[in-house]
């Protein structure tokens, strides 16, 4: 598998479009921190694009690869190479590479201005770690979709909809849900629901360290009540680890019954 996904990282690190994700973000970390003199703004700005952005990019670039490399990889299931072997090789490379553009297109500017000694490095920490496991979830769900898709249109077309779903879609039905039933106590409903969407479980961690959740309203005293604490921190990077294993999982049963 370390062979594959060697292949596929430096595969991805040979293409452009890497390098322009990478000097996006390093541009945009540049003038955030230069324009703002408050890092938490910057980590504030950061953050609504990072939530949106990254997911968008993973999912693209994973249903993309999975589809351009498809007669490569059917050359390699010829070969007497376990078919779990051989996806796992090309998402971990894959998710990797994307992961090392976001980190260090944000991480140069700060390591530059000299914030590394400031306590927003806990902030930019969290941001980063959250960053990368949206890199790791959504190009495992766009695997997912490719997988089930052999027509590439299908593919590129069941993608961006379900991060369209994620990313807009749901929060508008989760907004709506709790004014129809505003009479009812949403509190563990509120939690429940923001646990299924790993877009809004990433932005409400990031927005509760930065200890801005008055702005949230009565919805945000429930989440920095469960959130805002060690355990409820730990339970959320674990509901992301889930976010990773589950289609990870599904990917390997996918793997079994597909016929190639």
């Amino acid at each position: 598998m370390f062979k594959i996904l060697k292949y596929s990282f430096y595969d991805l690190m040979r293409s452009r479009w890497s390098y322009v994700y990478f000097a996006f973000y390093l541009a945009l970390g540049f003038v955030l921190l230069f324009l703002n003199n408050d890092v938490n703004k910057a980590v504030i700005t950061l953050m609504n694009i990072i939530i949106v952005l990254t997911p968008l990019i993973g999912t693209i670039f994973g249903v993309m690869y999975y589809y351009n490399s498809k007669e490569f990889t059917e050359l390699l299931l010829a070969q007497p190479i376990k078919r779990s072997t051989i996806f796992m090789g090309q998402y971990i490379g894959i998710s990797i590479s994307l992961t090392l553009s976001l980190v260090l297109g944000l991480g140069i500017p700060f390591l530059l201005y000299g914030l590394f000694r400031s306590t927003a490095i806990f902030d930019f920490g969290l941001l980063l770690v959250v960053g990368s496991f949206l890199n790791f979830i959504f190009v495992a769900l766009a695997f997912n979709i490719a997988l089930s898709n052999e027509n590439k249109i299908k593919g590129f077309g069941y993608a961006i909809l379900m991060w369209l779903f994620l990313a807009v879609i749901y929060d508008g039905i989760f907004l709506i849900s709790l004014v129809m039933l505003n009479e009812y106590p949403l509190d563990k409903f509120s939690l429940l629901a923001t646990m299924f969407n790993p877009i809004d479980l990433s932005r409400i961690l990031i927005l509760l360290k930065l200890d801005i959740s008055a702005l949230l309203g009565y919805t945000g005293a429930v989440f920095k009540e469960f959130f805002g604490t060690d355990l409820g921190l730990i339970l959320s990077l674990f509901v992301l680890t889930l976010w990773v294993v589950i289609p990870v999982w599904r990917m390997k049963v996918k793997l079994q019954k597909k016929d190639f």
